[in-house]
């Protein structure tokens, strides 16, 4: 059985690791895997590698590091089915998802592709008689990001390829239920040009995490996963004194108000829900439906519900692969029947679903709940999984008033064909990222990711400008060439005169 190693100054290594983990095929529910589990001294030995790497790469030119990109770049297009095909036999996910994956990952490295612009600094002549200020940016040395499995590919493409264009080096430590991605990813950048050390891989638990966040020779750290994950990692990585992204958890709603295409909707709310098996931190997780709109968006998502075709992965026909693990799916059937216990109606039950030829696979069906309240488990938790539960709503003030009252505020959608509805929706909702009749807003490459609330500890978003912010340090450089005849020293405090 192969064991995925480490990946540590251009090279795939054991380090000194002994503990492995299991890694599943979600299809099957059987082990077709190892991946090591780093000590504490591997870690050390990454950063090693990546704080020498820094010493050449933190002063390279702006067109090596652009030029390292566009050869990435090309490259993960060159070998978009193989990753897409790696990703989806350890996530689950369908292949076309995972292609779609890749994509949208693939553009922060477009991104990181034009850096140069996003580094040009700004200049000042003649703030004084004689003086000019003008500042610049650069880079923090070593960072690392933390990532989780459900995006094995794009959310570590939302963070190192700013990190390295800026010219920080990386260490990556991948969720060890998928890790196979970041390793093709390591081997990508190789062959780009990368020198060796400047991108690393390090799969771990916990003990890797904490490797990372107490390591003094770490000046940054970005995460994405959980709420309370996200807040212990930043609570003990700024206590490290080091910068911190750290994305949590989420309950993403979408409004459908009466006066929307229902069709079109119903059609958007499903594939938001549904796609990916929910396992998305913007998946639409909670329909509110108001007024008038609610029986028959009801009847329309049952429907698509029934139609989508769960199945493995790899297979074209399925619309929907198995969840990643075993735990996940038991979540999912523990969340339908609470929600049935506590009196939300179950429309559509994806409990008990089997898949012919897959019997052992993680797979559990669509869940539609409707008449849920916000007292509710299923309204209240973030169950990670394809169940969509339905709020009613009687008017577009309510469903404000429920989104803006939960604890999260990652995404949101309205649904509707009216402009006023639509504009005082995207000013009064508490949420970072708004979708007008999009049901899952993740913004372009050069916007940054982030929500409000428990969706984002602390104040840093992620890739776009702000990640080039978080990547990078400002210096102002105040600056005078006297004449020949040299001015005598003020002692007084200088001014703008």
């Amino acid at each position: 059985m192969n064991t995925v190693e480490h990946w540590i100054n251009g090279t795939a290594t054991s380090a000194g690791s002994t503990r492995t983990a299991p890694v599943y095929d979600p299809a099957t529910g059987k082990q077709q895997a190892s991946v090591l589990l780093a000590e504490a001294s591997d870690v050390d030995t990454a950063v090693a590698a990546a704080g020498k790497a820094f010493e050449a790469w933190g002063d390279s030119s702006l067109s090596q590091r652009t030029k390292v990109m566009f050869a990435f770049r090309e490259l993960l297009v060159k070998h978009e089915d193989e990753l897409a095909r790696i990703i989806s036999g350890e996530h689950g996910k369908v292949v076309e998802d995972a292609r779609g994956e890749i994509v949208r990952g693939r553009e922060v490295v477009e991104y990181a592709c034009g850096i140069a612009d996003a580094l040009k600094g700004s200049f000042s002549d003649q703030v004084s008689r004689d003086v000019d200020v003008h500042d610049f940016r650069q880079p923090l040395g070593v960072v690392a990001g933390i990532t989780p499995f459900n995006f094995p590919i794009m959310v570590p493409l939302w963070m190192h390829p700013v990190a390295i264009a800026t010219g920080n080096t990386f260490v990556l430590k991948p969720s060890e239920r998928d890790p196979s991605a970041s390793n093709f990813v390591a081997q990508l950048y190789a062959e780009a040009g990368l020198p060796d050390g400047v991108f690393n891989v390090v799969h771990g638990d916990k003990v890797a995490v904490d490797a990372i966040l107490d390591h003094p020779d770490i000046a940054a750290v970005s995460f994405v996963g959980s709420t309370p994950i996200a807040k212990y990692v930043h609570e003990r990585g700024t206590a490290a004194g080091k910068r911190v992204q750290a994305l949590g958890g989420a309950k993403n709603h979408a409004v459908v108000l009466p006066d929307a295409d229902l069709e079109y909707a119903a059609n958007q709310l499903t594939a938001a829900a549904f796609g990916s098996a929910g396992q998305r931190c913007m998946a639409i997780s909670v329909g509110v439906a108001v007024g008038a709109a609610g029986d028959k968006l009801v009847e329309i998502l049952e429907r698509k519900a029934r139609e989508i075709r769960v199945g493995p992965g790899s297979d074209p026909a399925s619309d929907m692969g198995p969840v990643v693990t075993e735990a996940a799916r038991e979540r999912v059937v523990n969340a339908v029947a609470r929600g049935a216990e506590q009196g939300a109606s179950v429309v559509v039950d994806g409990r008990g679903l089997t898949v012919g030829g897959y019997e052992e696979g993680f797979f559990v069906g669509p869940s539609l709940l409707d008449d849920v309240t916000t007292d509710m488990q299923a309204y209240r938790e973030e169950i990670f999984g394809p169940v969509l539960a339905i709020v009613r709503a009687e008017t577009v003030a309510e469903a404000i008033a429920i989104i803006n009252a939960n604890p999260y505020g990652n995404g949101t959608a309205i649904f509707t064909a009216g402009g006023e509805a639509a504009r005082r929706f995207q000013r009064e909702v508490k949420v970072g990222m708004i979708g007008i009749n999009v049901p899952i807003p993740v913004p372009m490459s050069y916007y940054s990711f982030g929500g409000w609330k428990d969706s984002l500890i602390g104040d840093s978003p992620i890739h776009g400008p702000a990640g080039v912010t978080f990547y990078t340090r400002a210096k102002v450089v105040t600056t005078r060439w006297p004449h020949t005849t040299t001015p005598a020293a003020a002692f007084t405090f200088p001014t703008s005169s």
